[in-house]
């Protein structure tokens, strides 16, 4: 959570923070695509990952026509070949940063050259895949380090001739947002230092190299900014960057924050773009240079909900309340590792107020195993209920684990008055078909 983060707030949920259908009947019921979400629950069972697909196809849509000249999903938010098919119709490539991401995206339909290949330490088949056990060539490899120079140079040429690439490169710009999703800022496992002349050398060696065509230059100064201030700042360095090297074209990659708290708004994608376009103009980016970017979270954040069941309400007079669900930080990490603030409702009272102050935690064997800090709920909350948190569609699913040998949720999207399950819930027995 930021410092700046509004105080927690006993009005009801605001209504930005669920996805676009989102309605509440006259019995207080949320529904979302027309499906009540309360009988969802009981069907697919808790917790689940509830995603509107309409809203995903939209904000799909929103991103291509915002950035004309190319736009990628960055698949790390969400990812499952449901979700690849809706960016890739919707016209978006996809943003791949391991093996893993890349055979789900094939998966999905996807030809090679929508793939634009990311990552600090891509392995060699990593690098290579694209050009060996499936046809064509990545559409982009955003070059990180110098032993992946090394790496590309070591590769046998492509068939297809020399594989398009970008320089990552680090424009020494301190973000604000939390330090684990700083990634401009001179202190960083990402790219090449352009103040220390790093990024010049990288751009050096590249051009030594027959079997690749450099072709532009990569930044991302973080995640969850708010401040765009920061992209101008950046755009200074990069745009006396390309126009140095006679670039063609320029990725200002991600990072556009999300609201996830009563009282913070959500920028619209079109107004970031154009944010950037402006600050390109007044940092003297050549014409002709082709602007694109790579949003994840801003895509499918706000797409999705995820509904749990409470098992344990704890009182400990003069202390604090406890909420406990049947889900957690295998399912939700972000709490835990960055502090981020979650509200929580009811699915069955959406409009209600929420007096009743309670700390929202998992079933893990983890004193940190916290959802929501200083949750606001009403005060009819009980045993049985299904409790929800919205803005969980980037880095729930995505980022989930199996402590405590807790399977994975599943992720149904709803669309129309229908529900499908695109990915199942993990058993026992997906858990131990692992074993040896």
């Amino acid at each position: 959570m930021t410092e700046d983060a509004p105080a927690p707030s006993e009005a009801p949920l605001a209504r930005q923070l669920l996805p676009d259908s989102a309605a509440i009947s006259p019995d207080g019921h949320l529904s979302l695509a027309g499906l009540d979400v309360v009988e969802l629950a009981e069907r697919f069972g808790t917790p689940v990952f509830i995603y509107d697909e309409d809203h995903l196809r939209r904000r799909c849509a929103e991103a291509v026509a915002a950035f004309p000249d190319g736009v990628a999903y960055a698949t790390k938010a969400f990812l499952c070949k449901a979700m690849a098919a809706i960016a890739l119709e919707a016209g978006m490539d996809l943003d791949v940063s391991t093996a893993g991401e890349c055979a789900v995206a094939l998966a999905a339909g996807a030809p090679v050259d929508r793939l634009i290949l990311h990552g600090n330490n891509k392995s060699s088949d990593e690098l290579a895949i694209a050009g060996t056990e499936v046809p064509g060539r990545y559409k982009r490899i955003v070059v990180d380090s110098f032993d992946e120079i090394a790496r590309l140079a070591a590769l046998a040429p492509h068939p297809l001739g020399p594989r398009p690439v970008l320089v990552r490169v680090t424009p020494g710009v301190q973000a604000h947002t939390h330090e684990y999703v700083m990634t401009g800022h001179e202190d960083t496992k990402f790219g090449f230092s352009v103040a220390s002349g790093a990024a010049d050398a990288a751009v050096e060696a590249l051009g030594e190299l027959g079997s690749v065509a450099l072709v532009g230059v990569h930044a991302h100064i973080g995640s969850q900014i708010f401040r765009l201030d920061g992209y101008e700042r950046a755009m200074a360095v990069l745009a006396r960057f390309v126009a140095q090297h006679r670039l063609t074209e320029l990725c200002v990659g991600g990072g556009l924050g999300v609201g996830y708290l009563n009282g913070e708004q959500t920028p619209r994608l079109e107004e970031w773009a154009a944010h950037l376009r402006a600050a390109a103009a007044a940092s003297g980016l050549p014409e002709g240079v082709r602007m694109t970017a790579e949003p994840g979270r801003a895509i499918v954040a706000s797409a999705a909900i995820t509904a749990y069941r409470v098992g344990t309400i704890k009182a400990l007079p003069g202390i604090r309340n406890y909420v406990a669900v049947d889900g957690g930080m295998s399912d939700n990490p972000r709490p835990v590792l960055y502090g981020s603030g979650y509200e929580a409702f009811l699915a069955r009272a959406v409009d209600a107020g929420r007096p009743f102050r309670a700390r929202v935690v998992g079933k893990h064997c983890e004193s940190g195993d916290v959802l929501v800090a200083d949750a606001r709920l009403p005060d009819s909350v009980r045993v049985g209920d299904i409790l929800a948190t919205p803005v969980t569609g980037a880095y729930g699913h995505s980022m989930a684990s199996n402590y405590n040998r807790l399977g994975r949720p599943p992720v149904v999207f709803v669309r129309g008055g229908s529900a499908r399950v695109v990915v199942r819930r993990e058993t026992p027995e997906d858990l131990l078909a692992l074993e040896a």
